[in-house]
């Protein structure tokens, strides 16, 4: 990667729930994997302002998926994870694994 790439800790949140739900990763779902695996309460306009953010730099790709009949004929937006949001979200994992290392028996202490 030719730039350096930084996250924040929200960015980097969003990020992997989009990973984790894979090709479903829509809105509701994101914050409800923020909710569970994070311990995160999510307001709707918070998420899709962070979602916004990361598809303007180009980490994210929105898409429609097709209407359904649960949702009154809307379609819902769909959240897939680019190449550069991949080797951000390598790069921000690797920086903060290298960070905690070692630091786990301080914390302890504390």
């Amino acid at each position: 990667m030719n730039r350096q790439t930084y996250l924040g800790e929200f960015e980097h949140l969003v990020l992997l729930a989009v990973l984790s739900l894979g090709p479903q990763a829509d809105g509701r779902g994101i914050r409800g994997e923020l909710t569970t695996r994070a311990g995160r309460d999510v307001s709707r306009s918070t998420a899709y302002t962070t979602l916004e953010r990361l598809v303007s730099k180009g980490y994210l790709e929105a898409q429609m998926a097709a209407p359904t009949r649960e949702r009154g004929g809307r379609a819902r937006r769909r959240f897939l994870l680019t190449t550069l949001g991949t080797e951000a979200l390598r790069t921000s994992g690797r920086a903060l694994m290298r960070m905690w290392a070692g630091h786990e028996d301080l914390l302890e202490e504390a």
